[in-house]
Parts: structure tokens; sequence; C-alpha cells
């Protein structure tokens, strides 16, 4: 069986020259090699149509960590905690979860991923949770090391992510200081950090339409972590 194609979304950077750069961090990259999958990276300078053919192609998309999504794009209003917009990734993303969700193919959001699946999907986010949901869990963990576990989440029983963890809870890394405010239409939340903001969902229905708040890719020493990418190359294989 030939292995699936696997498209993950990219930021916009400069690198060490100055030079504008579409990038994906490493670990998400080698996590889908490792589980059986071929990465592919999306850039930002396409447009729809290329899009459309390009979804032809791929198997599956990662929808990757990054910075803020415009509040613009879900009824929000500007904070100054809201940094590095960038339009294109906002619409390019916003478009893709669209498609796959109409295509029924297979899409994991991870950080950022998670929250413009939402957007995409009609929900709402808190533009900065010190500010707008204080509790008693730290989510924004960027003065730790990228695979230090921040906190458990708590999985619903019964849902793909306990099925796929085999446990109903889970220790996770935190590297986020948006989160879930109001949650899109069709998605069902399966997993809530100890103050109780959703840090998980899926799309009943879908082949694998699955995004958490965490970022899996850093935790691949840990079987839970790396069992989300094995279900989910192992979903895109199936409709490869």
């Amino acid at each position: 069986m030939p292995k699936p194609l696997i498209g993950l979304t990219s930021s916009r950077i400069l690198n060490s020259d100055g030079l504008p750069t579409f990038a994906v961090n490493e670990p998400y990259a080698r996590s889908v090699s490792m589980a059986g999958g071929i990465p592919i990276l999306i850039p930002l300078n396409i447009g729809n149509p290329d899009l459309d053919m390009l979804l032809g192609k791929l198997d599956g998309i990662i929808f990757t960590g990054g910075y803020d999504i415009d509040p613009t794009k879900y009824g929000g209003q500007p904070n100054r905690k809201v940094t590095h917009i960038d339009q294109e990734r906002d619409e390019t993303e916003i478009y893709l979860v669209q498609a796959m969700v109409e295509r029924n193919k297979p899409f994991l959001g991870i950080c950022r991923g998670l929250q413009v699946i939402n957007v995409a999907m009609g929900g709402s986010l808190y533009e900065d949770l010190p500010e707008q949901f204080p509790g008693d869990t730290l989510h924004d963990n960027h003065h730790k090391p990228r695979d230090f576990l921040a906190h458990a989440v708590k999985v619903e029983s019964g849902s793909r992510l306990a099925q796929i963890l085999s446990q109903e809870e889970v220790k996770v890394n935190s590297l986020h200081h948006q989160g879930i405010r109001k949650l899109g239409s069709h998605l069902r939340p399966t997993a809530y950090s100890p103050d109780g903001l959703v840090e998980a969902f899926e799309l009943p229905g879908s082949k694998y339409g699955l995004a958490v708040q965490w970022h899996p890719e850093e935790l691949q020493a840990h079987e839970a972590q790396r069992l989300l990418f094995q279900a989910f190359v192992h979903a895109c294989q199936a409709i490869s």
C-alpha cells in the first residue's frame, strides 16, 4: 500500500538572512514520517483553484501551529496581545478547512490549527486567555521547554480521541495564549483542561476530523502522542 501524502500548512517567517520564507517546524514532518506518511509543505502563495488541484493529490492535511488569527475572522475585537497576523495564511487555511470538510478528507489540527478549524466552522476565540479566561491553569508556557508537561487534560469517554489514546486523562504541553470561546458548528468537544477550556474536538461522522490544543509533535517520546499521528496517517492511508 502506498504511503499517504500529508499536507502541512506553513507559516511565513523571515529567515536568518532576512528573506521571506514559508516554513514548518521540523517535528511536524518528522512525526508524519515516523507514522508512515510523506509530509508535503503547503505554501501560502497559491490561489483557490490551485489549492483545489493540490487537494486532489493529498490524502490528508495537518493544520499546524503558529501565530494569531485575525479577530475579524470570528467577530472578535482588536487586542494588543494579538500579534503577527497573516491574512493570507488565515484565508488559505479557512478555505482548506471548509474544503476538507466538504470532501470528507482526514484532517488534524494542532494548537493554532485547532483554533483556525474552529473559526472556519463558525466558532470564536478568546483573544487573550489571561485577560478573558482567568483561572488556575497556565496555558502559555513558552518560557519552558516545548516538551514540558504543563497540565493534564480530561478526555471524554467514548470519543475518538479516547479510543486513540486508550486513556481518559493525559498530560500535555501548553504553548498558547488564545483558546476556544464558542465552539464551531457540528464540532464535539472531547477534552478539557483543569480550568474547563476546550482542549480538543472532533467532527462526528468524518473519516478523521480531530484537533488538539497542545503540541503532540513535540511529545513523541510519549506513546499516547505518537498514537495521534499513527491513527491520522492510517486514516489517510485508507483513502490513498
